[in-house]
């Protein structure tokens, strides 16, 4: 999960996702709206009598705020909180499992901010069944067929790896972008993703108020898409000023056509 806002459990319970599968969560900075639903989301999950441990990866200050509040309001956990800080000034991989990465992207707001950059890890090669049986491969030679290696038979025949895989599915790039103003060095984090999701609160007539604000324009978000080279662009966090969110689509697409709405419950494929 990222962020977790006040009201995250009602949305989980309407996008029917599973509240038990959730073992980490990053923090992008300590504005309410990005971190008031983590309190009532712990306690929520200590009432499922979770056991798993839960990870928070943020700002190393959340620690020292949520400690206190878990010690009076949920001092009967069945589970542990286990705080991973990070700094937003810096990009680093501040996660790591066996199908991805996930690195901080150091971003510029009112509060230390970080964006995420989630980052599949290449997948072994598709073995091709067939060929398997054909060659009468034995079990233990196929991880090494998996990672790339070609085989010998018996009878010294070398049968290419080409000829027993195809390729693997490409990995994919998320990079999520929230809250932050314009800002060009996100350029190389951000560079050729799938799916880039960046904050777009005002319009671009709004200009001023969006530097004040440090925030930025529906014309900004996509300006930073087209230099990146990115697949696809999402804009999101619109300010409450705005009745009619069409507009902020009409601007991203003059520059960047991709560019879709992010509206509560949407799920996007990339």
């Amino acid at each position: 999960m990222i962020d977790c806002g006040e009201g995250t459990q009602r949305q989980m319970l309407a996008s029917k996702v599973k509240i038990s599968r959730l073992n980490n969560i990053f923090i992008s900075h300590l504005h309410g709206d990005h971190c008031f639903g983590l309190i009532g989301l712990i306690s929520t999950l200590g009432m499922f009598n979770r056991t798993a441990d839960l990870y928070i990866h943020s700002h190393p200050s959340l620690q020292g705020i949520l400690e206190p509040l878990i010690s009076t309001f949920c001092n009967d956990l069945t589970y542990k909180v286990c705080f991973e800080p990070f700094s937003p000034a810096n990009s680093e991989v501040i996660y790591e499992d066996r199908s991805l990465t996930v690195a901080s992207i150091p971003l510029k707001h009112k509060l230390p901010t970080s964006g995420f950059l989630f980052s599949e890890k290449e997948r072994e090669r598709n073995i091709i069944r067939e060929k398997i049986d054909f060659y009468k491969i034995p079990l233990s030679s196929i991880p090494l067929i998996k990672q790339g290696a070609d085989f010998v038979t018996e009878d010294g025949l070398v049968v290419p790896n080409a000829h027993l895989t195809l390729n693997p599915v490409p990995p994919k790039k998320y990079a999520y972008c929230s809250d932050t103003m314009y800002i060009e060095r996100i350029l190389p984090f951000i560079d050729s993703v799938d799916c880039l999701y960046h904050e777009s609160t005002y319009l671009h007539e709004d200009l001023s108020k969006a530097k004040s604000t440090m925030h930025s324009t529906a014309l900004q978000a996509a300006t930073l898409a087209s230099k990146a080279n990115v697949k696809q662009l999402l804009l999101g966090h619109f300010s409450a000023r705005y009745d009619d969110f069409q507009p902020f689509l009409e601007e991203a697409k003059s520059i960047f056509p991709n560019t879709h709405l992010c509206q509560d419950g949407d799920r996007i494929e990339f």
